[in-house]
């Protein structure tokens, strides 16, 4: 940053718009400013006045949704105040939703459930690229080392056409093709790279 600050410049709680060195534009509320490292973490938000940003923390009972940035100071080329705000960090106008957060950590553990679940234990890399591939046309799943698709063919190690067996002779040959092509297209991913 040209030229000196004091450290009220960069006070808790005051509204900044900032221009940075690398031509970012953006309006923030100072979370706090650490002098030994340089670093200014602030919550980035949208607002265009500080009236804008009073009514959307008074209107909303959990307050705006932000993102926090850092920002080194001497990134900072220009900055103009536009106001003093409620200390971001205060506990009294901090609202947690227990319900939601319960919610999202359920769904956050259902989906590693389910892409566990789709990770071939004790199969090459090559192995797990067909049943990636594999996956985004037809429905697949991992019985040991064999792929099974559509709950009725099977595809064995080394995953060739060759080593498709089981359902229905129209199955059987759906999921050759699909193999073949898969496997055609792998192959010319790993030769272009």
């Amino acid at each position: 940053m040209e030229g000196g600050s004091n450290a009220d410049d960069f006070a808790v709680g005051c509204l900044l718009s900032m221009k940075t060195t690398l031509g970012d534009e953006f309006d923030g509320q100072v979370i706090a400013f650490d002098r030994f490292s340089n670093m200014l973490p602030f919550t980035f938000c949208f607002c265009v006045s500080l009236t804008v940003f009073r009514l959307l923390q008074e209107g909303l009972k959990s307050g705006p949704r932000r993102n926090i940035r850092l920002l080194k100071a001497n990134y900072i080329k220009d900055f103009s105040y536009l106001g003093q705000a409620e200390d971001p960090l205060d506990v009294k106008n901090c609202y947690l939703d227990i319900n939601a957060l319960q919610a999202r950590e359920e769904l956050a553990v259902r989906q590693a459930e389910a892409d566990a679940v789709r990770l071939g234990v004790g199969v090459t890399s090559e192995a797990q690229n067909i049943f990636d591939a594999l996956s985004k046309t037809l429905p697949v799943r991992w019985d040991k080392t064999v792929i099974v698709v559509m709950n009725e063919v099977r595809v064995s190690s080394p995953y060739l056409p060759e080593s498709v067996s089981g359902g229905t002779a129209a199955a059987n040959d759906r999921v050759k093709k699909v193999l073949e092509f898969e496997r055609k297209r792998l192959q010319a991913r790993v030769s272009s790279q």
